[in-house]
C-alpha cells in the first residue's frame, strides 16, 4: 500500500469540527473538510496488513466488524496517496452506492476493525470515503448513467430508506424499470427525515443523489401508502412483476409508565421528522424545545440527535437518561479486536450540550419511573431511579431499582429514543407475508425471498433495527435476487 512505512510516520488526524457554540446557531453540517494533501498523508497510513479485516463485514459478538458492503478500502486509500482520485472513485463506487451518505452517518465499522487499530488509532477511512465522493461530484465525474439496455421488467420497491434506494439503484442498473413508493412527501427515508439536516443535508446531500437516480431512470412516487385506498396490494401485484419491500423498523418502543397520556411526551422520531420538514418548507409545525427543560430517554444516535436539535431549538435545559452502564474508556478483557470497540464516546450532542450547559447531558444507570403532570394535563416533572444490572431466577440480567436513588428533575418535553420494535404490520398482513419470531418480515439472509414468489424484503423491516450501511448491503443483495427471479441468473454483485 501507498507508502510502506506511512502508518509508522503518521499521526490519525480527523477534519476539524465546527466549534459546538458557534454551529448550534444553525442547521448547516458541522464537519469541515481536510486540505487534499491531509487527506493523501492520512491513506498512506493504510498497512499493507495481508488480511484486511476493515472490509470483510461479519457479524462478531452480535456487532459489525468490518464493512458490511465489502468497501475495497486499502486500493483507494493507496489511490488517494498516489493522487489518483478519480481511480479512488471508481474502486469505491463498486460497492458502495451512496458514499456520500455512509461518509456522514456511518459509525464506521470499518475503523473499529482497521488492522492498524490493533495497536495505533486507525486509518481515517470514513474521512476519506466521504471526500472521494465529495471530489467526485465537484470535478464532474459523478454524472447520470442509465442501463443502455432495457429488460421489459417492472419492479416495485416500497420504501425509499437506504435499503430501497440501494435495491432500486441496482435493479435500475440492470435494466429493469424500477419504481420506488414513499408514504412521506419526500424520498430518503431515514436519510431524509430521521437524521438531523446538520449530519446529513437534505437538499444538497440527500436530494442531490435522488435528483441523480431519476435522471438514471427510476421514479419517486410519494405520498402514497402502500396497502392503503391509493395503492392496495392487490394492485402492486398485478402491475409489477416484483416487490421489494424496504419499509423499515418504525414502530417506536414505548414506556408506558404513569402519566403517559400526559402532554408533552413524544416518540423522538416524530419530533426529529417534524423539525426537519419544517426546515424544508419553512413552517412552524413541529414540536418545539424552546425554553423548555428537555428529558430524553435512551441514548444511541437517535438519542444525541435529539439533543443536537433541541440546543438549536432554543431548550433552557437538556438531560440525557441511559439505563445501560457507561462503557469504559479503553476496550475491555472481553472486548477484543476486530470486535466493535465498545468504549465510552462522546459524540456531536453531548459535545454540544457541554459546551452550552457545562456538562455531558448523560445520566447512565437511570430509568424513568413516573411522569407527573399538572392540573391542565402538561407534563411538569419526570420522576427517576438508578438502577443495577442483576441476575433473575432465569440467570437473565435484567435492571433492578436502587433504593435511595429516586430523584424528581423538572420537565417540560421527553423524547422516548428506545429503538424500535420492528415494522409496521398493517402492510405484512395484507400481503399475508410469514414472520420470523420478532415480528419482522421472514426472509433468509442472503436470499431475501418471502414465502410470496416475487416479494422480497430486505433491511430493517427484515433484520430489525440496526445500521444504515446494513441496508446498503440488504437493498444490494435483495436487488440481485430480485434480478435472479426475473432473469433466471444476475451479474450484479
Amino acid at each position: 500500500m501507498g507508502k510502506t512505512t506511512g502508518f509508522m510516520e503518521y499521526k490519525r488526524e480527523v477534519p476539524a469540527d465546527r466549534a459546538p457554540l458557534e454551529r448550534i446557531k444553525d442547521w448547516n453540517e458541522f464537519h469541515l473538510h481536510m486540505p487534499d494533501e491531509d487527506l493523501r498523508t492520512q491513506g498512506a497510513r493504510c498497512m499493507d496488513c495481508g488480511v484486511p479485516f476493515c472490509h470483510s463485514g461479519v457479524l462478531i459478538s452480535g456487532m459489525a466488524s468490518g464493512c458490511p458492503i465489502n468497501n475495497l478500502i486499502p486500493e483507494w486509500n493507496d489511490l488517494i496517496y498516489r493522487n489518483l482520485w478519480r481511480q479512488a472513485l471508481e474502486r469505491l463506487l463498486k460497492t458502495n452506492n451512496f458514499p456520500e451518505f455512509t461518509g456522514r452517518v456511518c459509525p464506521a465499522p470499518c475503523e473499529g476493525s482497521c488492522t492498524l487499530a490493533s495497536i495505533d488509532p486507525a486509518v481515517t477511512i470514513k474521512n476519506i470515503e466521504v471526500s472521494i465522493i465529495e471530489r467526485g461530484f465537484e470535478e464532474g465525474w459523478v454524472v447520470p448513467a442509465p442501463p443502455a439496455v432495457r429488460s421489459g421488467k417492472k419492479v416495485a420497491v416500497v420504501g425509499s430508506g437506504p435499503a430501497g434506494l440501494a435495491a432500486a439503484a441496482q435493479l435500475n442498473k440492470a435494466g429493469h424499470s424500477v419504481t420506488v413508493f414513499e408514504r412521506a412527501d419526500l424520498p430518503g427515508g431515514l436519510l431524509m427525515y430521521g437524521i438531523p439536516n446538520m449530519k446529513l443535508d437534505k437538499r444538497e446531500v440527500v436530494l442531490r443523489r435522488i435528483k441523480l437516480m431519476e435522471a438514471e431512470g427510476i421514479t419517486f412516487v410519494c405520498n402514497t401508502e402502500v396497502g392503503g385506498k391509493a395503492l392496495p396490494v392487490k394492485k402492486l401485484r398485478s402491475d409489477f412483476d416484483a416487490v421489494i419491500l424496504t419499509t423499515g423498523a418504525t414502530q417506536p418502543r414505548d414506556l408506558p409508565i404513569e402519566g403517559r397520556a400526559l402532554k408533552g411526551i413524544h416518540f423522538a422520531m416524530d419530533f426529529l421528522t417534524a423539525n426537519t420538514r419544517a426546515l424544508l418548507n419553512g413552517s412552524d409545525d413541529f414540536i418545539s424545545a424552546a425554553g423548555k427543560d428537555v428529558i430524553i430517554i435512551g441514548g444511541g444516535d437517535t438519542g444525541t440527535d435529539c439533543v443536537g436539535t433541541s440546543i438549536r431549538q432554543g431548550c433552557f435545559s437538556v438531560s440525557q437518561l441511559e439505563i445501560m452502564p457507561r462503557f469504559p474508556d479503553q476496550r475491555a478483557a472481553d472486548n477484543p479486536w476486530p470486535e466493535w470497540p465498545k468504549i465510552h464516546k462522546v459524540d456531536y450532542g453531548q459535545e454540544e450540550a457541554a459546551a452550552k450547559f457545562g456538562a455531558d447531558p448523560r445520566t447512565f444507570l437511570t430509568t424513568a419511573t413516573q411522569f407527573e403532570g399538572d392540573d391542565a394535563g402538561n407534563l411538569k416533572a419526570v420522576h427517576t431511579v438508578e438502577v443495577a444490572w442483576q441476575k433473575n431466577d432465569q440467570g437473565q440480567y435484567v435492571p433492578q431499582p436502587v433504593p435511595g436513588t429516586e430523584q424528581v428533575r423538572p420537565a417540560q418535553l421527553v423524547l422516548l429514543a428506545m429503538g424500535f420494535l420492528g415494522p409496521e404490520q398493517a402492510l405484512l398482513d395484507a400481503l399475508k407475508l410469514e414472520k420470523d419470531p420478532r415480528n419482522n418480515i421472514k426472509a433468509e439472509f442472503e436470499k431475501y425471498s418471502t414465502n410470496i414468489p416475487g416479494v422480497f424484503a430486505a433491511g430493517d423491516c427484515r433484520r430489525g433495527q440496526s445500521l444504515v450501511v446494513w441496508a446498503f448491503n440488504e437493498g444490494r443483495g435483495a436487488a440481485r435476487e430480485c434480478d435472479r427471479y426475473l432473469m433466471g441468473s444476475s451479474e450484479l454483485p
